[in-house]
């Protein structure tokens, strides 16, 4: 056998059916990596600096050296750990050999050869792509420029759009969900009690990750810039969520696209958001009031932690409600178009039963392309 080099769109396909293993270092795996990828890396952090700082000081010939040291004594181990993957995971695909694999690193380069090296004289059958993880982030950043069809649920805060979202999808249509990828649910409060965000590079990677796949259930080519023919749903957001930014292409796409508005009385928003964060830790909350205290007015984030330390959440969350009202009212009407873009749907409560009112109210609207 031999090491077969393939480029991107082949190797991503390979990829939903075969293990992909990461062999850049702790560090740059951790910070972003490809979604699904398993690390093996060939050095530790401190290694990769050695072999790299003899590389520019010395020759690349000492950096070689130096590598090898680090790596003949790891061969074992990382042979038998590709082994204990492949043991977990039986690789079906279309190409020959259970035992296929993927390989990458940074540029394509020596450390993937290396490791692709080892493995392929084990009897893996292995494929690196050229041009490395760097070449991944190229398409990372080419998939926001599609222009996806979207639809966007719009709402103020406690309408249930996250929800919905889920509600949407069991019924089978195109959903994508920001929140749940950027781990916050994009408000001063939008951390708590869930873990920790993905760096801004790892948000992008998993979101393009998602949006190929819807592009791939449509048979588009990841190089193909045509239209998807249906509607993707996404919920209307902030460019920010948390300490993430949506990358800009998607976001002015997403500020020209249909808003679909669900009106809901506030008291009945009221009504769904106290069960939600009513159960989260006052001190949390409290830290959370404090920060938006100037935006809030001072007055006003002082009533609402008396309001909280006494127990009374629901007089609490009607003053952050209203206040998120304003927010949203300003950031919804602060697009161009807005009187073509906006389609209002009255709707009684909270309900997962909205999601047949939009796909209704969404489906009878002439599906028009947006430039």
């Amino acid at each position: 056998m031999a090491v077969q080099r393939i480029h991107i769109d082949e190797f991503l396909k390979l990829a939903e059916t075969h293990p992909v293993f990461d062999v850049r270092s702790p560090g740059e795996y951790n910070h972003a990596h490809m979604p699904g990828a398993i690390s093996l890396p060939l050095f530790t952090d401190e290694e990769r600096k050695q072999v790299g700082t003899a590389y520019k000081q010395i020759s690349r010939e000492q950096a070689i050296k130096i590598g090898l040291d680090y790596f003949g004594p790891k061969m074992r181990n990382m042979v038998e750990e590709v082994e204990a993957v492949g043991s977990r995971q039986s690789a079906v695909g279309s190409l020959p050999g259970a035992n296929c694999i993927l390989v990458y690193c940074w540029r394509g380069g020596m450390r993937s050869g290396a490791v692709s090296w080892l493995l392929d004289m084990y009897g893996f059958k292995v494929y690196t792509l050229i041009g490395g993880y760097k070449k991944f982030r190229n398409h990372v950043l080419d998939t926001f420029k599609k222009p996806y069809h979207f639809n966007i649920i719009g709402g103020y805060t406690g309408s249930g759009k996250t929800e919905l979202l889920k509600t949407l999808k069991e019924k089978g249509e195109k959903v994508i969900d920001l929140e749940a990828i950027a781990n916050h649910k994009g408000s001063a409060f939008g951390a708590i009690g869930l873990p920790p965000q993905p760096t801004q590079e790892m948000f992008e990677n998993l979101l393009s990750t998602e949006l190929s796949a819807i592009s791939s259930q449509e048979g588009l080519r990841t190089t193909n810039y045509e239209l998807l023919t249906s509607c993707i749903w996404l919920e209307d957001e902030s460019q920010r969520i948390g300490l993430i930014n949506i990358p800009g292409e998607l976001w002015k796409n997403m500020r020209g696209s249909k808003v679909w508005f669900l009106d809901i009385p506030f008291e009945e928003r009221l009504k769904h958001i106290i069960p939600e964060y009513g159960v989260l830790e006052e001190e949390k909350l409290i830290a959370a009031i404090e920060r938006i205290s100037q935006k809030l007015g001072h007055l006003n984030a002082k009533t609402a932690i008396l309001l909280l330390k006494e127990g009374k959440i629901s007089e609490s969350f009607d003053i952050l409600l209203r206040y998120y009202d304003k927010f949203y009212f300003r950031s919804l009407h602060n697009r161009e178009g807005l009187e073509t873009l906006l389609h209002t749907i009255n709707c009684k409560s909270v309900s997962p039963e909205n999601a047949d009112l939009l796909i209704r109210e969404a489906t009878a609207q002439s599906q028009t392309p947006l430039a």
